[in-house]
């Protein structure tokens, strides 16, 4: 019987060996048990539990949760918490953005649009600081129960250490030794640091022990057939996590059925390495997908920010010293809502990026939006002056369109309309308003105007078509100079003057017309009339001789000094008229007009007096 306990001892040494020594754990048991720090945890997490948490319709609801929280005993997950705090702010921008909606649906301006304060934010932040006071304290006491537990595993290795000591101590101290094996499986957490160190001199002492340990072949065997049962039933637990949708919630569990299989006692020593081989197989499929599942929300962050840096450079890039109107800013204020949407619709990035990248987009939006502000507030008083400016011409036109001073009136209407041209925009909202009060007040008058000067209009044009008339004879009479005479001309100049008005903005193309025509007809005759006097005068000319000859030639010379005189006087006081008003210009055409005859009755001068001068040689040869 002792030859049996000590083979037995052997086997329980050995198995307790390779079991330990094969850890097929990640991490050991108190690093896989410790909780994240208070302000870190991964965002598999946080995901993998959306589903599961509770929804809420009102910010009270979520005050009244952290409240509920607050007073439970239980620890509370900081994931819990971060989403209590993200659907507490996602219901106020809610409420903030329907507020807004309905601003705008009233007619307010989006620009002017202020956010009502938040009530309840004072309450929400102090369940929240709470709670994570809570969290804090919770995490202290954690870590001192991690201090503790190592103080007292510390002093079961020193227990396994003396009953090693000798065969005797092994045999008498079996029973204790069951009794710290539990004892150590129920003191979970140590200090992370100590935690592998802690567990090799566990396994080592308690291996030194097992060899000096005797027991019989029964006891062991049934103690084997037992933990083979359950390290079987762990390696099917692990199998099935393959198939679980949530790998972040497979990992968890793998890590449960690990710190368990580690817990159990060794099995036969030719199964150890066969039911080893099965469940390190099951968890690295499991392992393998979690791998995975980060490394593409890995990618998928990776993505965000490279889309999230694309809309911030969109934002940065927009010039607002070219934005100088009001259609500019609101064209630009679409492109930046559009960005906003944009964002809205792409997920977190990675955790390092994430914070910097919204700052940097929120300091690109807050840039154009203060921008805008400010340029509003800038133009508010130059709309205002405008709106006075168009309300005055507005009531100006209101107290002209019952005038019956048809001239006067126009031309004062005319002059408000160009007044109104020079002014720059009003208000939006009283902007449609003002002109229709000034446009209704011009049309009033001139609808009145048009009404009771429509007989006088069609007359104007019965007159137009009468002095066409009569400019069409001028021109008959011009195209037939040997035709025309003198008191033709007068008579249809007579006839011209006896027809009344014509249409104002007519006026001046007719009569410009007429005038071409009439100087044409006046210089044909001036000039036919001329050569027959000169005809005249030269026959005149061979009846005389001698002394007559001389007289003639000193008069015409004296003649035409005179006339050179004259046109000199006029052509100096031509320099002197303004002709930029019509009246001006129509005498400066007159003058004009008159030194052109001038001239010509000069040239017949000159004629004359070569006559003469021709008739004394002839007399003198």
């Amino acid at each position: 019987m002792e030859e049996i306990k000590n083979t037995e001892a052997e086997v329980l040494s050995e198995e307790l060996c390779e079991e330990t020594g094969n850890n097929p754990t990640v991490e050991t048991a108190e690093q896989a048990e410790a909780p994240a720090p208070a302000e870190e945890q991964a965002p598999a997490d946080e995901n993998a539990e959306t589903a599961k948490r509770q929804t809420f319709a009102s910010k009270q609801e979520v005050i009244d949760k952290l409240k509920e929280l607050a007073e439970s005993s239980e620890s509370v997950d900081r994931a819990e918490l971060e989403h209590l705090k993200v659907v507490y702010y996602r219901l106020q921008a809610q409420k903030t953005a329907a507020d807004r909606e309905a601003f705008i649906a009233g007619g307010g301006a989006a620009e002017d649009f202020m956010p009502e304060p938040d009530t309840e934010e004072e309450a929400f932040k102090e369940q929240y600081n709470l709670l994570r006071q809570k969290r804090a304290e919770a995490f202290a006491q954690a870590e001192q129960e991690k201090q503790q537990n190592l103080e007292r595993k510390l002093a079961i290795i020193e227990r396994f250490k003396q009953l090693a000591a000798s065969p005797e101590e092994a045999d008498k101290g079996y029973d204790e030794a069951k009794q710290l094996q539990a004892e150590w499986n129920e003191l979970k957490l140590v200090p992370a640091e100590k935690a592998t160190e802690l567990w090799k001199n566990y396994q080592l002492y308690t291996e030194q022990y097992y060899d000096q340990l005797r027991l019989n072949h029964e006891f062991r065997a049934y103690d084997f057939k037992k933990n083979l049962e359950i390290k079987t039933r762990l390696c099917e637990s692990a199998e099935k996590l393959a198939e679980v949708a949530d790998p972040v919630s497979a990992f968890h569990q793998l890590q449960t059925l690990h710190q368990e299989f580690r817990e159990t006692g060794p099995v036969a020593k030719e199964l150890r390495e066969e039911i080893w081989n099965r469940f390190k197989e099951a968890s690295t499929v499991v392992n393998k997908r979690h791998q995975a599942y980060f490394e593409e929300l890995k990618a998928r962050e990776e993505e965000n920010l490279r889309l999230k840096t694309e809309i911030c450079e969109q934002l940065e890039a927009i010039d607002l010293a070219a934005l100088t109107n009001f259609a500019a800013w609101d064209e630009q204020t679409k492109a930046v809502l559009e960005a906003q949407a944009r964002w809205k619709t792409i997920g977190y990035t990675t955790k390092k990026s994430n914070t910097a990248i919204f700052e940097r987009y929120r300091a690109a939006c807050d840039k154009f939006f203060q921008a805008k502000t400010e340029y509003f507030r800038n133009t508010r008083d130059t709309l205002s002056a405008n709106l006075a400016a168009k309300t005055a011409l507005a009531e100006g036109a209101e107290a002209l369109a019952e005038s019956t001073d048809w001239a006067a009136t126009t031309n004062k209407l005319i002059e408000l309309q160009r007044q109104w041209k020079t002014i720059g925009p009003a208000p939006h909202k009283a902007s449609e308003a003002v002109w229709k009060r000034f446009n209704e007040a011009c049309n009033k008058f001139f609808n009145r105007k048009n009404e009771q000067t429509k007989g006088q209009r069609e007359e104007e044009e019965a007159n137009l078509e009468a002095k066409n008339a009569v400019i069409e004879q001028f021109e008959a009479l011009a195209a037939s100079p040997e035709a025309a005479n003198a008191q033709a001309v007068r008579d249809l100049q007579d006839k011209w003057n006896e027809i009344g008005h014509v249409p104002f903005r007519k006026k001046d193309k007719l009569y410009k017309r007429y005038r071409e025509v009439l100087d044409k007809l006046y210089k044909d005759l001036h000039l036919s009339a001329g050569r027959r006097r000169l005809e005249s005068f030269r026959k005149g000319m061979e009846e005389k001789g001698g002394s007559e000859l001389t007289r003639e030639l000193n008069r015409l010379q004296t003649a035409l000094e005179a006339k050179r005189n004259e046109i000199k006087n006029y052509e100096t006081n031509l320099s002197f008229f303004n002709s930029k008003s019509k009246t001006g210009n129509s005498l400066v055409q007159e003058v004009t007009r008159k030194v052109e005859r001038l001239k010509e009755d000069l040239q017949l001068l000159q004629e004359k007096i070569k006559a003469v001068r021709e008739q004394i040689k002839a007399e003198e040869a």
